[in-house]
Formats: structure tokens, sequence, C-alpha cells
């Protein structure tokens, strides 16, 4: 029975493809009027960062001495762990395990400055972080990012630690 096997420039085009894939997807449901919260939105700064690297890190790959490249997938590795966690944290705002910000899972306005407070909800539009606008498949799309990230994590890392990848 044949192996598959995932080289390092392969791995390194599927990091890119997953997290462009994702961070559009994130685009395309804000668009059709999904509004993100203010975790949501720290949820992409991983993908702002990661998108952009894992990109020039596909498009050198071939090109790229293995060390660098082992480098290269571990900063991503670790980039996305850093999403996942977010993700696990947004997701545990949403079912109320652990507070989040008060700047978007409570009014954050005081006595003194509730008139000002009330002034500016007729202009803004407030995205409660501990509330779920949007459940795909059954699951939040905080956990959607976590459960994503993980496995672009785990991809990355593999490449990095393993022997068979070239």
């Amino acid at each position: 029975m044949a192996s598959w096997k995932l080289d390092r420039p392969t791995t390194a085009w599927l990091v890119f493809g997953l997290a462009f894939a994702t961070l559009a997807g994130a685009w395309a449901f804000q668009m059709a009027g999904y509004a993100p919260c203010e975790l949501c939105l720290a949820q992409r700064w991983p993908y702002d960062v990661g998108v952009p690297f894992a990109g020039v890190v596909a498009l050198t790959a071939r090109r790229m001495p293995g060390a660098w490249l082992r480098a290269a997938l571990g900063i991503l590795a670790l980039t996305f762990v850093g999403s996942m966690i977010f993700g696990i944290y947004h997701t545990g705002v949403e079912a109320h395990v652990w507070q989040g910000p008060t700047a978007c899972t409570g009014s954050g306005a005081t006595a003194a400055s509730m008139k000002d407070f009330m002034k500016q909800l007729q202009h803004v539009e407030i995205v409660r972080c501990d509330v779920v606008s949007l459940h795909v498949f059954g699951l939040s799309l905080a956990t959607w990012n976590a459960l994503v990230s993980a496995l672009i994590a785990a991809l990355a890392a593999r490449a990095v630690w393993t022997s068979d990848a070239a």
C-alpha cells in the first residue's frame, strides 16, 4: 500500500491556502451582514500576519534552504497556535465560561457617562462578543477559527518535526 507524503513546500502552499480561505471567509461573512465583534477582529490578527508570510514562504519554499524553511514553518505553526488560543478564548466568552472584554460584553457605561453613552448608541452598532451571531454546522465562527487554526498549526508543525517531509 502506497503512503502519501506531504513535503514541506506543498505543506507551505496548503498552510497558505487554508489561512487565505479562512480569512476570505471571515470577510465574506462580514460583507454578508454579520458584523464582527472586538474579539472576532482580534482573531484576524494572526491571519493578517500569517497569510502574507505563508504566501512568501510558499512562493520561495522550493528555493529556500531546508533549515530556513523549517524555521518559517515553525513561525507559522506558532502564529496559528496563537490564533487557536484566540478562538478558544472567544468560544469560552460566547459560552459564558469566562468574562470577555467589557467593551463588547457589557455596556461599559458609568452613571456619569450614561448620557454620552446613550448618544453614542444612536450612531454606533455594538456587536457583543458573548453572543453568537451565526452558527455554521452547529459551531460558532470563533469555534471554527479555533479548529481551523489548530489544523493549520498542526500541518506546519508536522512539516517542521517529521523527517519524512522533504
